[in-house]
């Protein structure tokens, strides 16, 4: 799977965890330097506290449009150190 955003490739893995149809990427397998944090949070009920970057892309900045779980409950362990995409960003195969 890749997420691509303005023709980048933000992440790139054979190893995407879904939940509720959105690929969580390892984090090791996402290009960090797009990445930039946000101060954002949402409370989700069974997977905990989701905590956001935006995407940069030369100079071109998509808010919020990736979050991940520090510290999910139990019921969504396996999302813990990955990193999933919405906004526009592209998640293909």
């Amino acid at each position: 799977m890749k997420a691509i955003w303005n023709d980048k490739v933000i992440a790139e893995s054979d190893d995407t965890v879904v939940i509720e149809g959105n690929h969580y990427f390892p984090s090791e397998d996402v290009n960090h330097e797009f990445l930039t944090l946000s101060s954002t949070t949402t409370i989700c009920p069974w997977k905990g506290t989701a905590h956001y970057y935006s995407v940069d892309v030369d100079g071109n900045l998509n808010e919020d449009s990736a979050w991940y779980y520090p510290d999910p409950k139990e019921a969504a362990a396996e999302i813990r150190g990955r990193i999933a995409f919405w906004r526009g960003v592209e998640v293909t195969d």
